[in-house]
Formats: C-alpha cells, structure tokens, sequence
C-alpha cells in the first residue's frame, strides 16, 4: 500500500472512502461537516475536486466516475452573512434548561431516569443538553491516543465503544427507534473505523480530528434519550449542538462563544418542525469555519449555560450527583453543609480554586441575562439544591456575621511556590513583565501571585509539574541580573496546597481576614503567601501540602461552618482519667447539638497498653476495648497517631497521670503545635529551667498549655490568680489550705480524738493516698506552694519551699531530701521515700505518736484557735512555707467541713480583705471536672461559641 500523508486542516477536509487500483482498500471517513467548497484543499493523488451547492466538497477520479464504495454525506452550507428574516425561535420564561452530566446519562436505568425527570418538568418548552454516558469521553480520548501511536487495541477498545451502546440502546428501546438507533451507530462507528485507521496510518491526530472522534459519545446518548421520551408519547426533538453552537478557539484550551453567530444558527434550526422538547448534545460545537470542536474537559455545563443565554430561560438546572454546593470538599471537610444560595461570583471563584461546582466559565453565559442556576441530585429529587443567583440580600443567616460572609473553602493541590526575590527589582519598571512574559512564553499556568509593596520579592504559584520548566526560564532569562546581584535568588518551594476562602461579603465585614489567620495559627499552621484582591472575593493562602486539610477543617470550623472539633488522646485511665472520661462520654451529645464542639478521643494510653482509633473511640464502650483491642504502650506512638490524623486540625493531649517521665514530653507536643491539659504538677513543680522553658514556648506560640487542675482540682484557683495579674493587681501573698486530705484530717481533729484515729478514719474513707505518708509528707502542698509562687513571678525551687512533715521522725525511716548544689534537681518530689516498712505497719506505729499533735490541739483550743495545715506564698519575703498553722475560731480557714480547699489571695486590692476561693478541692470527679473545664477553654479559645 501507498503512504498517505495527512495534510489537511481538518477532518472535514478528509477523504469518505479511498479506493485505489491494485491496493488494498482502507475506509478514510468524513464527518457530516464538510469546509465551504473554495476551502477544498486536500486530496490524495490521482483525484480532483468537485464542489456542488450544497456538497462541500466531494472528489471525483480523473477521468472515471467517483466510485460506487466512495459515501459522501453532506450538509448545507450555510453563509456567514445569511440572515433570517422571519425568526421562529421563542424566548423567555417559557423555557427551561437542563443539563445531565455523564453520570446522571450512566446506564439504561439512569438514562430512564433522566427522561422521567424530563417528563415531570411541567415547563411549556424544555431544552435538555446532555453529556456522553459515564467514562465514554475518556473512552473516546483513548480510541485516538492508541491510534495515533499505532496500537492495534484501537479496535478492541472501539468494539468495547460499540457494545456498551448497543446494549443500552437494547435495554430502552424497542421496535423501529431501536433499528433506527443501531443503524446509525453502526454508521457512525464504521465512520469512526476509518478515521482512527487514518490517525493509525498517520501516527498522528490533529486537535479537529480529535474533537470529532470524542464527540460521538454525545450524539449517541442524545439520540438514545429523545427516542426514550418519543417512546413515552411526548414530542422530542434532537439537536446536534455543531449545528448551532459556534465557537472561536483563544488559544490555552479554551474557546469563546460566538452569541451573534449561534443566534443566527438556532434562529435557522428552528425554522424546522421542532417540538417543545428538544435533547442537545452537550460539549460539542462548531468553529467559525464549520469545523468540529469542542467545549474542552467538563464543557457540557458550559454549553447548557450558553443556550440557556440563547433562549433567555427562566432557570438553568445542572444535574449531579450531589445534593448542591457543599461549604468545603466533603471528601476532607465531613462536616460540610449545602449552601442553599451562592451569588454568580461566589460561585465562580469556587469553580476556579478547585470546587467541584461547575464548568468554571459556566457562570458567564448566564449572568447578562440574570438567569439564575439551580444545582440538583438526580439521585436524590427529594433536596432541594442549591440556587446561583445574583444576590442583593443575606440568604444564609446573619447579615453581619462571620459565617454569613465567608460561604465556603477550597483547595487545590499539587503546587508549587516560584518566588523571584532581589533588592535590584525595587523600583525597576517592567520586572513583573519580564517574570510573567517569561513564564507565559513557558506555558505555565499561574495560580497566584503576590507581591509585597516594597516590590523586594514577586512570588507566585504554579502546578508542580511545570514548575522545573518556569525555574529554568526564569534563570536563563534573569542570568545576568542573578550573576551581577540584583537579583538574589529565583526559589522554588514545592509540595504547597491553595486554600481559599470565598464570599461576596468578605469586603464590607471586619475581622474575616483575621479570623482566618487565627485560626491557622492557632492549628499551628504556617502560611507561606497571601493575595486578596479589592473585591475580596476570596482571600487566598499557600501553604504546605501536608497540612492543606487540617488547615481547611480549621477555617471551616472557625467560621462556625461545623463543629470545632479537637482530636483528643487520654494518657492515664485511672480514677481521674477513667472518671474524665465517662463526663466526656455523658456530655458528648450536648456539646455537639447545643455548643457545637465536636470531641473526638482519638486514642486511650497507660503505662502498659492503649487503643487507637481514627475516627474516635466509642466512649460507651472504652473499657470493653481496652481489653478487645489494646496495643502494647508506646507514648512516641500515640502522640504521632493523635497529631497527625490531617482530618481534625487541632489536637489536644491530656495528662491525667502523676508521672514525671509523661511531663517531660510537654515541651516537644507544645513546639509541635499539640495543645497539653494536665492536672499532673510535675511540669510545674520540677526543675525551674525546664519549667521556664516550657512557659516562654508556651507564650510565644498559639499552642495551649492548660493545667488548672493541678492546684485545687476544680476550683478556679489558676485563672483567678492569672487574672489578677493580667489586669496588674500586685500579689502581696497567696495562703491556703490545698490538700483535700489534710483538710479531712485537721477539720475532724477535734475534741477527744486522736490524731491516728482520725487518719485511720481518712484512709478508710479513701482520703489518702495508699500510704498515707504521701500526703503527711507535705510534699504534695508543697508542689502546689511552688506552682503558684512561679505563677506569681517567684523563681523557687521545689527545695526552696521549708515543708513542715507531719511524719514522726522515727518513721519516716530513711527519709531523705536530695540536694544537689543547694537546689532540687530530680523531676520527682524533692523528698523521696526509701522506707523498708510497710503503709500497714506505719499505721500500727502511728498511735504511738499521738501526743505532740494531740498537745499542739490542745493549747491551740484553750487558745480559741484550731490547727490548720496550710501552704504559704510570701512575696515580700520571696519565699514558700507549708506549715501547720493555728487560726481563730473566726477566720475563714477555721469554718471549713469535709475535705474542701480553702486559698486566700492577699493583693493591693484586696488588702483589707482578701480574696477567697473555697471549695472541694479534692476527688476525682472534681479533678476530673477541672480538666474537663480546661477542654472547653481551649475549644473557645480555638473558635467555639462561648
């Protein structure tokens, strides 16, 4: 066989069928497009060509008759400067269009149901453009990549084409409209034979000729739906879209709409008997030059709009499988809800920063004539939508609030940040010019720019995949000014995400820019680069790829869009973290309905096992699972598990335990942006270095560092001190009764009773610690002396504080204070028990030691006065004391009952009387209470209505 070399510019341009003598034959198809016949440029040797008036082009061999196995199909030619003197083409209200998109056009059944939907639309005219059925145009894109790289599998694959078609078609139809429908595909597939046999021939499709080989796939479910509603009894007519829509290429994958032109052609195409219900082919047009084309990736919504403009609808209806627009990408936000309303700019910036909305060149069309576009579910007819309209008033909530000007978040990934940067650019005019025309000449597609006003740095993001290609550019382009300084540096960032946030409000509300920005920092998540336009329409931000989703569940979630949620992860289930717990487990449905706080227990730990869940463990059943599903112990493990789920942007540890080696982690999850509760004083009691330490990176960052449990359990001991610092009250001294234990102790120590009767009678009660030297020890007071004096701006350490220890010296055994250098240095108590008896066997002994304590009662009650154990914070003095106290019958300390907490805040405002906090300070309810309390602080501080 002879070559056959493909000059012509289109398919249009193409040989229907070649013949040549003493060679094999090979079918060459021609669309039913042919050029204007001056425009007949191409034939194989051995032909000439003929022209007729409505013929195009058609080819005769010199000397001989065309041959019989040569088909041309034609079609009119139609004049640029006809025009239509009597239009038939009604406007207005009285249509309505709908678009149903690949998914919605997916099988046999769904094609039904587009046409019951269609049938149900009680509108006087219905215009219906429709895509291809679902995976047909990638389909087609790959029937053209296999032939034009010569891979045989072009025929199976175009055979696979074929039967997906057919058998649908057999599923619908029946009797004359199925012959008639499987006659033209098997025509229009024969033609598809010899055109890819062409391409395979050739090695190589030009745009025209791929743009007719996919757009078949609309011609064939546009056919199928309109015999569909004929077979119902309602009038249908089809429309082939190349026939009307005429468009002009702009370069860059896109095309402009030529208005003028295609009324011009609609006018025409309705001069026929056309019914009120007419099936158009989504996606496909022509070129000014009657060539086929298409609307590029995702043009069948762009189509439904122009037509819509065309006829002037009263309502453009796109057809998804989605119940609307969603406020973020459901996918990454699971709290995303359906906006009932977007304006045409909302929508349209959502469109281009990635949101799965529409065709982002959809809105144009519509917007001259104020049509407005209704988003549906074809699987879900029972949801309203979403309406894009032009919006003069709030259709959301609240005129003035946050939620009400921001509507929603979007993302795109896979960026990167070029950032060109030298103090040379300064002032220097066409620099920007240079940077942009360089990268233009590239073929890049830019995202974003920002400049700084000092004109110091110009940045800007493009897709990661192009941007090798830009950084080149631009350093042989700026070779001389990077050699000679002017220019620093041309840097490339990579792995960077968009996150936009979009609202046609954002311009007349204070603080939206703010409450963004707070809250990715508070998610300690950095933004590499800002642009905002005067509209602002949106407000963008680039940042790391890694941290794109928490940063979106984070914005979401500020603005009151879904719930503030915090990832939690519970170290200690003992009886203060088992207790927490069990109140996070029977106040979880409150806060969701009525606080919207979302708290999710991502993980559970003790010293010897945990459990993990990505999604949240289901509090009614922790304990089952502890034993169901327990891991062995690993603290590195389970931080990295609850920080790095992407899907909930804030993580909070909470440390219920008592163990130094847990408070030592606090500094490195505080500098990786994980927020730490604890009511475990080790932190703060320990070594002043680390704790000083942790404080300054505590102040410094938006990570929360919360712990107002470890004095006084529930009261509000923490905070009202931190308060009155903050508004510069001056703390002349801070004393009180801070151990629940003692405070049982010495409440009931009274009258006839002996001191070890009533510590018996506190143990038994469970008051105390297991052995209660831990507590007799005044060690406990003491930590909490220490953490208020720190608090206060004392810098004390542990064994500063002189501790008065209510165990006998002879059974304290080896009791000893480490020292080293004059200061404590161990992350535990100070005083350290080495006993070798037993708890049981020092409460034996403990009566007989009865009679100094029973004596200081004694003078104490002659006197008036009772015995208290208090702890002590001198400010004059720089100093910390617990001690045992004797206080009148009339002073607050001495009117406690129980086991309550009594402190006493002594400032220049409360000189003459001091301030006093009391209450239970001790139990694990109340304890747990405090920590519980810390939880929702640190939710309100991170976006939660308080």
């Amino acid at each position: 066989m002879g070559s056959l070399a493909l000059t012509c510019s289109s398919p249009s341009s193409f040989l229907r069928r070649v013949s040549r003598a003493n060679e094999p034959r090979f079918p060459i198809s021609l669309p039913s497009r042919c050029l204007p016949r001056s425009q007949c440029s191409c034939k194989p040797q051995g032909w000439s060509i003929s022209t007729s008036l409505r013929i195009g082009c058609s080819l005769e061999r010199a000397g001989n008759a065309t041959p019989k196995n040569l088909h041309v199909a034609s079609i009119a030619a139609v004049s640029p400067e006809e025009t239509i003197e009597n239009s038939s083409l009604p406007k207005g209200d009285m249509w309505s269009v709908h678009k149903f998109g690949g998914t919605c056009m997916g099988t046999a059944e769904r094609i039904q149901s587009v046409a019951d939907i269609v049938l149900g639309d009680p509108s006087e005219r219905k215009l219906v453009v429709v895509s291809a059925m679902s995976k047909v145009t990638d389909m087609m894109y790959n029937l053209v990549d296999r032939a034009q790289s010569r891979d045989d599998a072009y025929l199976s694959s175009l055979d696979g084409v074929y039967e997906k078609h057919m058998l649908t078609a057999k599923q619908l139809l029946e009797g004359d409209d199925l012959v008639r429908f499987l006659s033209q595909l098997h025509s229009d597939i024969s033609n598809l034979k010899a055109m890819l046999r062409a391409i395979y021939i050739a090695g190589h499709a030009t745009e025209s000729f791929s743009d007719f080989v996919v757009g078949h796939g609309e011609l064939w479910s546009a056919q199928m739906l309109s015999y569909v509603i004929r077979k119902s009894g309602r009038p249908c007519s089809w429309m082939d879209t190349r026939d009307v829509l005429i468009v002009k290429p702009t370069g860059a994958n896109q095309v402009d709409p030529d208005y003028f032109e295609s009324g011009k052609k609609l006018e025409k195409w309705f001069t026929g008997d056309i019914a009120d219900t007419i099936i158009a082919t989504g996606f496909i047009a022509s070129t000014p030059k009657n060539i086929p084309t298409t609307l590029k990736r995702d043009g069948s919504d762009f189509s439904a709009a122009i037509m819509g403009a065309l006829v002037k609808a009263r309502q453009v209806t796109i057809w998804t499988d989605v119940d609307g627009v969603y406020s973020a990408d459901p996918r990454k936000v699971s709290e995303a809800v359906i906006l009932r309303t977007l304006s045409y700019q909302e929508a349209w910036e959502m469109s281009y920063f990635g949101a799965n909305v529409l065709h982002p060149r959809t809105i144009i069309p519509v917007m001259k004539y104020n049509i407005p576009i209704l988003i549906r579910n074809v699987f879900n007819l029972s949801a309203p939508g979403t309406m894009i309209c032009q919006q003069t008033g709030n259709e959301n909530g609240d005129e003035n609030s946050l939620e009400s000007c921001v509507k929603a978040f979007a993302t795109i990934d896979n960026l990167a940040l070029v950032n060109v940067e030298g103090t040379g650019m300064a002032g220097v005019p066409g620099t920007a010019s240079a940077i942009f025309g360089t990268v233009k000449d590239v073929g890049a597609n830019v995202i974003m720019i920002s400049q700084a006003s000092s004109e110091h740095s110009v940045c800007f993001a493009v897709p990661e995949e192009e941007v090798k290609a830009v950084s080149d550019a631009l350093e042989s382009r700026f070779r001389q000014a990077l050699d000679a300084g002017r220019l620093s540096k041309v840097e490339v960032i990579h792995n960077c995400s968009i996150l936009a946030a979009v609202g046609q409000k954002m311009a007349s509300t204070p603080g939206v820019s703010a409450t963004l920005f707070d809250s990715l920092a508070k998610a300690n998540i950095n933004v590499r680069a800002i642009a905002q336009g005067c509209s602002e329409y949106n407000i963008t931000v680039v940042l790391k790829q890694e941290n794109c989703v928490r940063a979106l569940r984070a914005a979401h979630s500020r603005f009151y869009l879904s719930k503030t949620t915090l990832a939690m992860g519970i170290i200690g289930p003992g009886l203060i973290g088992s207790t927490l717990l069990d109140q996070l487990r029977d106040q979880a449905a409150v806060l969701k309905d009525k606080f919207n706080i979302d708290l999710r227990v991502m993980g559970i730990t003790g010293s010897r096992a945990m459990i993990l869940s990505e999604s949240g463990i289901d509090l009614t059943r922790w304990r089952e699972l502890q034993k169901e599903k327990a891991q062995a112990a690993d603290l590195e493990k389970f931080a990295q598990h609850v920080h790095e789920n992407h899907f909930f942007p804030n993580t909070v540890l909470v440390d219920c335990t008592s163990d130094s080696n847990v408070a030592n982690h606090y500094y490195d999850w505080l500098r990786k942006g994980i927020h730490v509760i604890t009511p475990n004083k080790k932190a703060n009691s320990g070594p002043l270095d680390r704790y000083l330490k942790l404080r300054t990176l505590q102040r410094k960052s938006y990570t929360h560092y919360f712990y107002e449990a470890t004095v006084g359990a529930g009261l509000p001991i923490i905070g009202t001190l931190q308060g009155l610092l903050e508004t510069g009250d001056k703390i002349l001294s801070i004393e009180g009764i801070f151990s629940g234990t003692l405070s049982y102790i010495f409440n009931n120590f009274k009258g006839t009773r002996t001191f070890s009767e009533v510590v018996a009678e506190a143990k038994a009660a469970g008051y105390t610690e297991p052995d209660p030297r831990d507590d007799l020890s005044g060690t406990d007071v003491a930590r909490k002396v220490i953490i208020l004096a720190r608090e206060s701006g004392l810098k004390l350490e542990l064994s500063d504080i002189q501790i008065a220890n209510l165990v006998p010296e002879p059974l304290r055994v080896r009791l000893a204070y480490i020292l080293l250098s004059g200061s404590c240095k161990s992350d535990n108590a100070c005083v350290v028990f080495q006993a070798s008896s037993s708890a049981a066997e020092f409460m034996n002994e403990l009566p007989n030691f009865d009679g100094d304590l029973s004596k200081q009662r004694d003078d104490a009650e002659a006197a008036g006065e009772v015995l208290r154990y208090v702890g002590v914070v001198d400010i004059a003095n720089e100093k910390g004391i617990v001690e045992l106290r004797r206080y009148s019958k009339d002073h607050p300390f001495a009117q406690l009952s129980g086991s309550d907490n009594i402190i006493s805040f002594t400032t220049m405002r409360y000189k003459d009387q001091p301030l006093i906090v009391r209450g239970p300070g001790a139990g694990a309810e109340v304890t747990a209470g405090g920590v519980f309390s810390d939880i929702l602080r640190l939710a309100s501080y991170l976006g939660a209505p308080s």
